[in-house]
């Protein structure tokens, strides 16, 4: 009999009735809420944060005990244009929900460090990057820039460039920040129909551009008597259909090229009789063993 075993998928509490548990312990602080694909939204107001998430973390039933994030959000039309958003988790019903707030750049938004310490580095990160203040962190300070860092790099109205720049001066033995500076070549752009092309003039391109007015005359003939190649009178190049047209001649006779090896080989044969008759000739051999006695 086949056993069956049931995948090791960990087991999520359903979100039915969160809502209506939250508004319970919650009650007016909550200004929205939402359940949209499979996520629960709570949309609550700023001063009440610290009750908000409290009351998520120690209701029965709710139990978001550990918070996982804080991040932030940038709208630069709203009159308070940044959103704070913590995400908590369930430990006990491994399940998520999220709660968002709205501030401006001046409101502060309660520290909620008496209720987690890690919030402490996180809310430093909103700090740093959209520069929302946070009153009860008793050290917001920059936490992933540089300490002479000016602005907020994730608000939507930040340069691109930045402000400064900084660079190690090897002459003062420091880093320094300037002014920043993009120094490139060839930004003088032609917003033209993509079917038309630009027309870029590059160092160089005026030898092969017609000429224009006030542009220098091309280089005079030689003078002085000096010979000028005169120009070819051909209309089409000359070309060759075969060996003939080569100036090789019409290829040899195979009978008349074997006679014309002929006399060469028998040449070259009488020469080499001739080279070995001069040199020594070998002696003959002879045995130096003696006959027996009585043999023929």
């Amino acid at each position: 009999m086949p056993v069956h075993f049931a995948p090791h998928v960990p087991q999520m509490a359903s979100d039915e009735g969160v809502i209506e548990a939250a508004r319970d312990a919650i009650g007016d602080a909550i200004i929205e809420a939402k359940d949209l694909v499979g996520e629960i939204t709570l949309i609550v107001r700023r001063e009440a944060i610290v009750d908000v998430l409290r009351a998520l973390r120690d209701t029965p039933g709710l139990e978001y005990q550990q918070l996982m994030d804080i991040p932030g959000a940038d709208y630069p039309d709203r009159a308070e244009r940044f959103e704070v958003v913590y995400e908590l988790l369930s430990l006990t019903k491994n399940r998520r929900i999220r709660v968002k707030l709205s501030t401006d750049e001046t409101t502060p938004v309660p520290s909620v460090t008496g209720l987690w310490p890690v919030a402490g580095w996180l809310e430093r990160e909103v700090y740093d990057m959209y520069g929302v203040v946070f009153s009860g962190n008793h050290d917001l300070r920059r936490i992933l820039t540089d300490y002479g860092f000016e602005g907020f790099p994730q608000r939507k109205d930040f340069p691109l460039t930045g402000h400064v720049e900084l660079r190690y001066s090897e002459a003062e033995k420091r880093v320094v920040y300037e002014p920043v500076d993009l120094p490139q070549d060839f930004r003088a752009f032609d917003f033209l129909m993509p079917w038309q092309g630009p027309e870029y003039r590059l160092p160089g391109d005026e030898k092969a551009m017609p000429e224009e007015a006030g542009a220098p005359s091309p280089a005079p003939p030689p003078t002085g008597g000096a010979k000028v190649n005169p120009p070819s009178k051909a209309d089409v190049p000359k070309t060759t259909d075969g060996p003939a047209q080569t100036g090789a001649g019409k290829p040899a006779d195979k009978k008349a090229k074997a006679q014309a090896r002929e006399p060469n080989k028998a040449k070259a044969e009488n020469q080499a009789d001739k080279g070995d008759s001069k040199l020594p000739q070998p002696k003959p051999k002879t045995s130096n063993r003696r006959r027996p006695t009585g043999a023929a």
